[in-house]
């Protein structure tokens, strides 16, 4: 008997996977289908949390990396998950290739190793590497904004749709941007209102206000996994990334203490590898619920 396909999950820096795809990963790991994470960089530039650990960071021990390796890999061991950095070459001791870049703008340029300054031929070719040897049924990365804008969640993005458009057509896996439906997100800030205290001392995002790009009109997102029951599951793994993030039940703050539902749903469309475009761009919603396929549209 066959065994069946993985999904693959292509990120940016660890936490990535666990914060935009935990429900999905459990989901699949539960229903027998192996999963398999790819995580482009360390995240070296990543704010810390903890007080006891910040010297870690890029201004002055300039550990973070690691730290973060061993976090992804606690983390994904917590969810059953297979998982590589980019590049990385265990005999060796090379621990990535690409650096984590940053956000855009000040305080500093990304250094010349960052990812966003790699060859888009080049670092398309080792993620292809990467896809011919997993065999994936489907591949799962970011929007063309990379969700909030990140350079290296849009810079994934690219590299990704480039990497699946080298195979002939036949060939080719499914590939699916992360994307939250409007209702959604509206209805998860309104949830916070009523569910955070006070004493959590986050921000709670106004349900009225701005939000980021990879928030999309209902009638975009075309697919979802839904379990909230996987919660637990998700919120284990994503203690693990504690550098990072802070978890209380189902809720999260990052290192801006703005407070994030863990919802227990995660959405998802198909996008044209050529163009980097959603294939359902053409339907714009009309914030009303949206018939969407459940699960992924998976390869044997």
């Amino acid at each position: 008997m066959t065994s069946p396909a993985p999904v693959l999950f292509v990120h940016a820096h660890p936490d990535d996977e666990t914060l935009t795809a935990g429900i999905t990963m459990a989901h699949y790991v539960r229903a027998g289908r192996p999963v398999h994470v790819l995580t482009c960089t360390l995240g070296e530039e990543g704010e810390v949390i903890p007080a006891e650990l910040r010297h870690l960071d890029s201004d002055h021990d300039d550990a973070l990396g690691p730290y973060r390796r061993e976090e992804l890999r606690r983390a994904m061991g917590s969810l059953g998950v297979a998982h590589e950095i980019l590049g990385e070459d265990p005999a060796s001791g090379r621990l990535s290739v690409y650096r984590d870049s940053g956000m855009a703008g000040p305080p500093r340029p990304p250094r010349a190793d960052a990812f966003v300054h790699a060859s888009l031929p080049k670092a398309a070719q080792q993620v292809a590497e990467v896809i011919r040897r997993v065999r994936p049924g489907a591949v799962v990365t970011y929007d063309e904004h990379g969700g909030y804008g990140h350079p290296d969640h849009i810079q994934t993005h690219r590299v990704t749709c480039a990497a699946v458009a080298t195979f002939p057509p036949p060939e080719r896996p499914p590939l699916y941007a992360v994307l939250v439906p409007r209702s959604w997100a509206r209805e998860d800030r309104l949830w916070l209102r009523q569910h955070v205290s006070a004493e959590y001392g986050w921000t709670l995002p106004d349900p009225d206000g701005d939000y980021p790009p990879g928030v999309v009109e209902d009638g975009q997102v075309t697919h979802e996994v839904c379990a909230p029951g996987l919660v637990p599951v998700q919120a284990e793994a994503l203690r693990h990334h504690a550098t990072q993030v802070t978890v209380r039940g189902e809720v999260y703050a990052l290192s801006n203490d703005v407070a994030a539902r863990l919802s227990g749903r995660e959405g998802f469309a198909l996008l044209d590898p050529q163009s980097g475009a959603l294939l359902s761009a053409g339907a714009t919603g009309t914030g009303r619920p949206t018939r969407r396929r459940t699960g992924l549209d998976l390869r044997p």
